[in-house]
């Protein structure tokens, strides 16, 4: 394989892995304040970014809150589920 095939292999493959969501759903149990808290520790949002995330939740019923590999989204999606947000992978 050329180092031609090879870079195009892997810059293909970067562009796949990053095709995925992290979608948090809006409900009426979490505080914003919870959400926005949950947004920093999980994600690594600022608080800025995390406090438009909720706003968005709030406002459009959901909101993608990351996008990455899948691989790197599960751990993620898995904290904000365990810490009673609704969340999914799309």
């Amino acid at each position: 394989m050329s180092k031609e095939q090879l870079l195009e292999e892997i810059l293909t493959e970067e562009v796949v892995a990053k095709n995925h969501e992290l979608i948090l759903y809006n409900d009426d149990f979490n505080t914003f304040d919870y959400v926005i808290e949950t947004l920093v520790r999980v994600c690594k949002h600022d608080e800025l970014q995390a406090e438009q995330c909720a706003f968005i939740v709030h406002y459009n019923g959901k909101c993608t809150v990351k996008t990455g590999a899948y691989e790197k989204l599960i751990p993620m999606c898995v904290a904000l589920q365990n810490a009673g947000l609704s969340a999914e992978i799309e």
